[in-house]
């Protein structure tokens, strides 16, 4: 059900209950090597409340807009939870002191601290990237050699304290305390470098992270649903990784250490001591052309997303549907700050799933489509991807609109996107720039439309 969006609803809600089973069924039917059942219900059920009652809430009240920071925050704490459960089971671990060495035990629960640690640490910092507290682009000198000497240190320890050998409990509990500290050190400087632009990638390989975290937690305990649940998330996580990675025509390695900059940066307009020049139209002209359009592509984009659109972009889709008007969507899978941000931003205004067509089925349409209307989007569009080796860009599938007879641009200034790169489509001959808040101006047009 969780494939398409008219029973994503229904699968989710069904997802949640089979959790709730699995959690009852860990509480009442558990039974541990004595066979004694779990205790501490009023503590037990007392953390499912607060944690049910916030996440009700956040989840009722988060807007779109900040989807991705929620995505990100329950993702680290997913990462956290499993970083805890093998910080419970320590004290087990220094038993093994006594009555000899178990490598798989160890490896389970060094495992599980060091990768739910960097998911954390990982989902913390996206969080912060994504709300937009961090906002420059933070990059140590030579932090390519650091963090690869960080992780190999990682590995390195995981595997000396996991094969036994550091033979005294109390050293293997401060290297144990050291291993903790790196990796949380770790999944900041693996995030902080990474801009905005691979933040789609990013939270899919967290999300992976965390999965793996989860199920490992699913070896410490013997519990089967907590080990198929995270084995669920970290394969899927793997899988969305990749292909958000082949969409973008990069490796994984590229997307880690040769991030792009956060961008936000007031444009260069000029080109060896050339000005660029850009056309500008209004609501009222653009309401016009669109009127006597047979095609119209819309190209949705963050910016769409901010200004809360998605109900407008829609009422002008129904519109134009009414007078003949072909209408469709174009969706570049990195488009957003999250994978399927703009599905799930469409699906809320109830725009036909159908008519979402995602970039490999759009780009050969462009050429027949009479108006591609731009709205909020700015790397997916930008053809230094397809014409210039220098741009960080390079070799990133795009958007192809600017094959379409008439580009309309909608932003709210020319500043760059989340790339930090300029974008030649601006300066087009075809191509229109349309100013202002896309919520605004979108109702300006469904106004001016309905006076025709």
């Amino acid at each position: 059900m969780m494939a398409g969006p008219k029973t994503a609803r229904n699968g989710n809600l069904i997802a949640a209950t089979g959790m709730t089973l699995a959690i009852l069924a860990t509480i009442f039917l558990y039974k541990d090597d004595n066979g004694t059942h779990l205790e501490n219900h009023y503590w037990i059920f007392g953390g499912i409340l607060i944690g049910s009652i916030a996440g009700w809430f956040a989840a009722k009240k988060v807007q779109m807009t900040a989807m991705p920071q929620m995505v990100s925050l329950f993702n680290g704490m997913g990462g956290a939870c499993a970083a805890l459960i093998a910080l419970v089971e320590f004290p087990k671990a220094l038993e093994h002191f006594q009555h000899g060495w178990e490598i798989l035990f160890m490896s389970t629960i060094l495992c599980g601290l060091v990768i739910g640690s960097v998911s954390f640490s990982g989902s913390m910092v996206a969080y912060l990237k994504l709300n937009g507290n961090l906002k420059k682009d933070i990059r140590l000198p030579f932090y390519n050699i650091l963090n690869t000497s960080l992780i190999v240190g990682i590995v390195g320890l995981t595997i000396c304290l996991a094969g036994g050998h550091i033979p005294d409990a109390e050293q293997f509990k401060l290297w144990t305390w050291i291993l903790l500290s790196a990796a949380l050190g770790y999944g900041i400087l693996f995030v902080l470098p990474i801009g905005g632009a691979d933040m789609p990638v990013v939270i899919s390989l967290l999300n992976s992270f965390t999965g793996m975290a989860a199920a490992f937690g699913g070896f410490l305990y013997d519990n089967m649903a907590m080990l198929t649940g995270g084995i669920l998330v970290g394969s899927a996580g793997t899988i969305l990784t990749v292909v958000m990675c082949k969409a973008m025509n990069r490796s994984l390695t590229n997307v880690i250490f040769g991030a792009f900059g956060t961008g936000g940066k007031s444009v260069d307009t000029s080109s060896n001591g050339v000005e660029k020049t850009y056309k500008e139209t209004n609501p009222s002209d653009l309401a016009v052309l669109l009127n006597y359009s047979q095609k119209v592509i819309i190209i949705p984009g963050y910016g769409l997303a901010v200004a809360q659109a998605q109900h407008v972009v829609n009422e002008m889709e129904q519109i134009l549907n009414e007078r003949g008007v072909e209408v469709k969507y174009a969706i570049h899978p990195v488009a957003g700050r999250m994978p399927g941000h703009m599905n799930v931003l469409l699906a809320e205004s109830n725009v036909e799933y159908e008519k979402l067509v995602e970039m490999d089925d759009i780009n050969p349409e462009f050429n027949t489509c009479d108006v591609a209307i731009v709205l909020g989007a700015n790397d997916v569009v930008n053809p230094a991807a397809k014409e210039d080796p220098n741009s960080p860009i390079y070799g990133m599938p795009i958007l192809n609109v600017e094959d379409a007879k008439t580009t309309i641009v909608n932003k709210r200034s020319m500043n760059v996107g989340y790339a930090g790169i300029d974008n030649d489509l601006f300066y087009r001959d075809k191509t229109s720039m349309l100013f202002g808040d896309a919520k605004k101006v979108l109702t300006e047009i469904v106004s001016e439309l309905k006076n025709l």
